[in-house]
Order: C-alpha cells, then sequence, then structure tokens
C-alpha cells in the first residue's frame, strides 16, 4: 500500500512536469500545479520542493513565506539541495528567518555540494566579489566553471541559440512599465500579426523566430512558428526556409525530427544565399545528420556562413581548429573564430573562450577574465526566466513576489537584478522586510550593482550617503561616488550634483569655478539637464552678483553670511521660486 501511495505521487508528479513542458499558459500552469499538489500531499518530495517554491514565490496562490519555510526546513533535513538553497537565500536576506550570513553560507555550501547549480553560481559571485568570504579568483572560477558546463551541454544553448531573456530595468521608466522594447506589448504584438496576415514577410519572420524560442513576453509555440515560417518561404525568404530546417533538424511538436526535411529546405535557403541555410548544411554534414561525415564538406559550408557574418558559423570553425575536427588543431584560429563569434554574443563561444582563458591554451591564462566569461554564460540559465514573471508580478502590483524573485536573481549575481531588488525596497512598498531593514539592504545591492559597472547605482550611493539613508551622512563619500559616476560613466545627474556640492563647501572645499564648469558639463552630456541647470547657474550667478556687487561696500554684508541662520538651510531654493516667479510676470507682461 505504501509502495502505491508513493507510486501515484510520482505519477502525479511527472504528469504535472509534463503539462508545464506542453504549455506556457497560466491556465495550463495551475493545472499542473494541483497536480504537485496532491503528489506533495502523498510526500513526493520533488512536488513538496515546486509547491515550497510556489509559496515563497507567489506563484499561482497567495504568497505564503511562513509556510515555504517549514516546507524548506523539512525538505532539507530529507537532504533536498533545492531546500538547502532557498534557505541561504532567506538567511542572506533575512526573509522571514534571521538575517544571518554565516548560516546562508553554509546553506549554500551544502547545497552546491548536493547538485544545486543556483547555490554554485551563487558561491561563484561571493569568491568573486568577496561577499562575506575572501576573494578567491581561482574558486570562483571552480564554480562558474561548473555551472558553465552544465549549462551548455545541456543543449539547451544549442537550441534557443542562447538569446538572453528580456530584462526589464524597473529604474529606467518607473512612471510607464508598459513602455519598453523588451517586452512585446499586445497591442502592438496584434498589429504585428495584421500585418503578417498581409502578407510583411520581415514581420512574419520576427513572429516565427519569437515563438520558436518564446522571447519579448511570448509563449514559445513551435505551431505558431512554423505556420509564419511557411507563410514566408512560400513569399521566397530564405531565412524563413532556413529556419524550417532548423526546426525539422532539431525537433519539436510541429516538425518532427526529420533529416530529409531539414536538408531540403536547408539546400533551398543556401541557394538563395542565407547564411543560416549555408551553416545548417555545415551541419548536417558535421554530424552526419541524414548524410555520411564529411568535415570537408562542413568546413565549405561554415566558411561561406561565417564569411557573411553568422555567429553560429564561426563558433563552428572555432570548434573545428579548437578540437582538431578535420582540420590541426590550431588555438590561435579557435580562439580568433570563437572571439568574431562572442562579439554577436555567441553563448557557446564566450564558453569556449572563458575554457582557453582558463587552461591558457593558445591565449596568456586570466583567471578574471575566464571568470568574467563562465559568469556569462552562467547568466543564460533557466532560473533567467524569473526576470518576466517578477517585472510582470511588479506590473500587477504584487510587491512581495516581485521583490523576492529579484532578490533571488540578485543573489545569483544579475547587477540588473541587484539595482530592480533595490529600487523595491527603497520605494519601501515591499511587507516581507521590516521598514527599517529597506535602506540599509537596499544600499548594499545598490553597491553591488555599482560595482559591477551601473552609473545609475553609483550616483544612487552618492545620493544614500548625501541624505543619510541606510548609513550616517557622509559628505566626503556623497562626493567620492558622484566623482567616480561623472569620470567613469559621464552621468549627468553626478555632475549636478557634484557642483551644487562644490557651490556650497559641502565636504568638499568650495570652488564656485568648478561647480560652473561641473554645470555647464552636465548640460552638455544630457539635453535633460539643460532646465535645471539654467536655474542652477541662474541662481548661482544672482546670488554672487548681489553679494559681490550690490552688498560688498554696505555695512549690513554681514548679514548676508547669516543667510543660512536667518532663512533656514533651503533659502538658496527660496531663492530660485523668486526668479521663476519674476521670469513668469516678464513674460506675461511681455505677451500683454
Amino acid at each position: 500500500a505504501k509502495k502505491n501511495f508513493t507510486d501515484e505521487g510520482d505519477h502525479l508528479f511527472k504528469m504535472g512536469i509534463k503539462i508545464l513542458q506542453q504549455s506556457k499558459s497560466q491556465k495550463q500552469k495551475a493545472k499542473a500545479y494541483l497536480f504537485f499538489a496532491k503528489a506533495a500531499d502523498m510526500g513526493n518530495l520533488k512536488a513538496m520542493e515546486k509547491m515550497a517554491d510556489a509559496l515563497l514565490f507567489g506563484n499561482f496562490g497567495t504568497q505564503n513565506i511562513t509556510a515555504a519555510i517549514q516546507l524548506y526546513e523539512s525538505l532539507a533535513k530529507e537532504g533536498s539541495y533545492k531546500a538547502q538553497n532557498a534557505l541561504g537565500f532567506l538567511s542572506s536576506y533575512g526573509i522571514g528567518v534571521e538575517y544571518d550570513q554565516a548560516k546562508a553560507l553554509i546553506y549554500y555550501t551544502f547545497g552546491s555540494a548536493g547538485g544545486s547549480m543556483m547555490s554554485q553560481m551563487i558561491l561563484g559571485y561571493r569568491y568573486l566579489s568577496g561577499i562575506n568570504v575572501l576573494q578567491n579568483c581561482e574558486v570562483a572560477l571552480n564554480h562558474y566553471k561548473k555551472v558553465a558546463g552544465y549549462i551548455s551541454f545541456a543543449g539547451k544553448l544549442e537550441k534557443t541559440e542562447g538569446i538572453p531573456v528580456e530584462k526589464v530595468r524597473l529604474t529606467e521608466r518607473p512612471e510607464n512599465l508598459s513602455s519598453n522594447s523588451e517586452i512585446l506589448d499586445w497591442d502592438i504584438y496584434q498589429y504585428y500579426k495584421f500585418l503578417a496576415e498581409r502578407g510583411d514577410v520581415q514581420i512574419q519572420v520576427s513572429l516565427g523566430q519569437l515563438h520558436l524560442i518564446g522571447r519579448k513576453g511570448l509563449d514559445q509555440d513551435y505551431y505558431k512558428a512554423l505556420y509564419y515560417f511557411l507563410k514566408a518561404a512560400k513569399a521566397g525568404s530564405a531565412n524563413a526556409m532556413a529556419f524550417i530546417g532548423k526546426m525539422y533538424l532539431e525537433g519539436n511538436a510541429a516538425a518532427p525530427q526529420n533529416n530529409a526535411t531539414a536538408f531540403k529546405y536547408f539546400s533551398m535557403a543556401a541557394n538563395k544565399g542565407s547564411a543560416i541555410g549555408l551553416h545548417g548544411l555545415g551541419l548536417l554534414y558535421f554530424y552526419g545528420k541524414g548524410v555520411p561525415v564529411n568535415y570537408a564538406e562542413a568546413l565549405k559550408y561554415f566558411q561561406k556562413a561565417a564569411e557573411k557574418g553568422w555567429p553560429n558559423a564561426q563558433f563552428q570553425l572555432g570548434f573545428m581548429y579548437y578540437s582538431g575536427s578535420g582540420v590541426w588543431k590550431d588555438y590561435k584560429l579557435a580562439f580568433k573564430y570563437f572571439y568574431l563569434a562572442s562579439q554577436s554574443g555567441q553563448p557557446l563561444a564566450i564558453y569556449y573562450l572563458a575554457e582557453m582563458y582558463a587552461t591558457g591554451k593558445g591565449v596568456l591564462r586570466s583567471c578574471r577574465t575566464a571568470v568574467e566569461l563562465y559568469k556569462g554564460v552562467c547568466e543564460l540559465g533557466h532560473w533567467a526566466e524569473k526576470f518576466l514573471t517578477a517585472y510582470f508580478a511588479y506590473k500587477d502590483g504584487d510587491i512581495d513576489s516581485s521583490l523576492v524573485q529579484y532578490a533571488l536573481l540578485a543573489e545569483m549575481g544579475y547587477e540588473v537584478a541587484q539595482s530592480n531588488s533595490a529600487f523595491i525596497l527603497e520605494s519601501k512598498k515591499a511587507k516581507i522586510l521590516e521598514k527599517e531593514k529597506m535602506y540599509p539592504m537596499a544600499l548594499l545591492l545598490w553597491n553591488r550593482a555599482a560595482i559591477q559597472g551601473n552609473a545609475f547605482a553609483r550616483v544612487k550611493i552618492g545620493d544614500y550617503h548625501y541624505y543619510g539613508y541606510g548609513t550616517k551622512k557622509d559628505y566626503q563619500t556623497a562626493a567620492t561616488h558622484y566623482n567616480i559616476a561623472a569620470d567613469k560613466y559621464h552621468s549627468a545627474q553626478a555632475m549636478f550634483n557634484l557642483a551644487y556640492m562644490y557651490e556650497h563647501g559641502l565636504g568638499i572645499e568650495k570652488d564656485i569655478h568648478l561647480a560652473r564648469r561641473l554645470y555647464d558639463m552636465a548640460a552638455q552630456t544630457s539635453p535633460d539637464a539643460h532646465i535645471p541647470v539654467f536655474f542652477a547657474l541662474l541662481k548661482l550667478e544672482t546670488v554672487h552678483f548681489l553679494r559681490d556687487i550690490l552688498f560688498f561696500n554696505f555695512t549690513m554684508r554681514w548679514k548676508w553670511m547669516k543667510l543660512d541662520n536667518t532663512l533656514g538651510p533651503y533659502w538658496d531654493l527660496f531663492v530660485i521660486g523668486l526668479i521663476v516667479a519674476l521670469l513668469i510676470i516678464l513674460l506675461r507682461n511681455r505677451q500683454a
């Protein structure tokens, strides 16, 4: 009876997984989670993991972090590496449990030993950045290499071309998150469908590609992809023919694997000069799919496609020289082709470049370069899909669910997730953390994002030290961060802030000439800065004119020097308001 009970739990879990693999619609996902819930009640550990994740992230129901923690703790006792990773993440933020970085590190260590790729990636990022551990490039390399190898050889990169999941930056469009290029708006999608039905071949191929891999917020749908490709191919599109060949080569529900059909479509595309078609023929000869293995033919087709700039063909050429397949091993040539392909973001090329830098094959060994390259490959893992669910949760007003998802990605080292998590925490809309913890945690995340090259985050750190958010007021530190943002990233906001600090001598020596120069630089750097700079300079020049000319010979000049004490610290804002009011009156009188 116990065996039957276990078998039924396994069967229900597999049914749920099958539904998730076949469809991405919300209705089908909800159905799958019903199977997981039943299987979890029967003691199925994998189903319990799925349910714990659903409770933590708020998938298909109300978020319940307390219930999720209870499930994770019981699963961790059973040796679940996913539960250990989750408990490590919760401990590192203090979400639902005590904030404890040492405990988080222990959980991550056990999780990675058990096989958690997420834990491996988190540890890689911690050792790379020296977060609660001693910075150690070689240890980081070891962790990232394992994850990158898992992703590269799980077949995912080849099938999806390794196209990164869209990562919407909440900081860039706080007012109108719906108007962005990363996610295809429903109305625009309907318009594209209309154009495709009217015979726009370019749109047909684009929609086919989006449905083939499931990007821009669209569900992966092989039937729709094939439908649009066939329409475009009928109209003579060489690339559409090549994509149909690709679908039959890889095999899916709409186009079952068929080497002969793949060869037919690749040949049609190649005859029309399509680089994708030429690359496809090269693959068939390289792997012997429906034709005998012929490295010479494969090399010929890859070279033709590479000359046309197709990154996948450049990668294949690199791989042939790297592995010595049909050619003499030549690491210099391999490096050349891998580098060319990597410039277009070809993920397998990036992986092999990392291998070369890690081992010193054909290039001077560089641990840091290898780690950065491996990290880029790791960030293409399936976990990146949380960027979409986190964004949609935020858009729907489910702030806590969005924050937990972004925070997990931030812990894994994604810079966009770090700035998004900090942005949400700063808004103080989240309820899963105490209010007093939000600014310090946001500052920590802005700092991590800034280290990874985010200019906006660097300015934010300056703001936090300037106003004393989550830390003590420190004008000197604020000025240091503004300086970095201005010099390294040419941030207009940082230039403006620095100018203000030089004007008033806040944390740095007062320097009116440098303030003027920085205000001018801010206006030259960004058109958005023109109006604030105009008023700031107007105020600066007016004040100094009054100081140096009108009040110079008056005995009451000492009172002017005490304006801060008399009118308050923000008297300069009052002067700006007065100037604006006078300008409005003058303009009205002129119009009259």
